[in-house]
C-alpha cells in the first residue's frame, strides 16, 4: 500500500494526553488521508500500530501530520527512525465534536487494529 520513513519528533503530546501516545514523523510521500492499520519497524524491531494521515479536523490543525499509535509499546523514541508500513485503510479522516468523541473512536480504532493482528 503505502510505506514512509522518518525522525521521531516531539510534537504537542496530544495524543499521549488522550491516552494513545504517537510518533509523529513529518511525511515524505502523499499518502491519502485517513485511519490505517500497519506496522512500524524500530531499530529492525518490527511492532503492530495504528497510524493516523492528515489534518486533525477536531483540533482545527493545518499541518498534514503522520501519527503512529504503536500498540503494547513504552518506549521513548524520539529522535529515532522509524518505517512505517501502511497495511489497510479502516476509515477516512474526520471532524469530531469532542475530544471524548474522538477518544471514543480511537478505541474502536484500536480494537479494529488487534483483531486484524490476531488473525495473522
Amino acid at each position: 500500500m503505502y510505506k514512509f520513513w522518518g525522525k521521531v519528533r516531539k510534537a504537542n503530546l496530544r495524543g499521549k494526553k488522550l491516552g494513545f501516545p504517537t510518533a509523529n514523523v513529518n511525511l515524505t510521500k502523499d499518502i491519502p488521508e485517513g485511519i490505517y492499520i500497519s506496522k512500524t519497524k524500530i531499530e529492525s524491531v518490527v511492532y503492530t500500530s495504528l497510524t493516523f494521515i492528515g489534518k486533525v479536523k477536531t483540533f482545527n490543525e493545518k499541518k498534514f501530520l503522520a501519527e503512529t499509535f504503536i500498540l503494547d509499546f513504552n518506549k521513548d523514541i524520539y529522535g529515532k527512525w522509524i518505517s512505517v508500513s501502511l497495511i489497510k485503510k479502516i476509515r477516512n479522516n474526520q471532524k469530531f465534536h469532542s475530544a471524548e468523541e474522538l477518544i471514543k473512536q480511537m478505541r474502536v480504532d484500536e480494537e479494529e487494529a488487534r483483531k486484524y493482528f490476531s488473525k495473522e
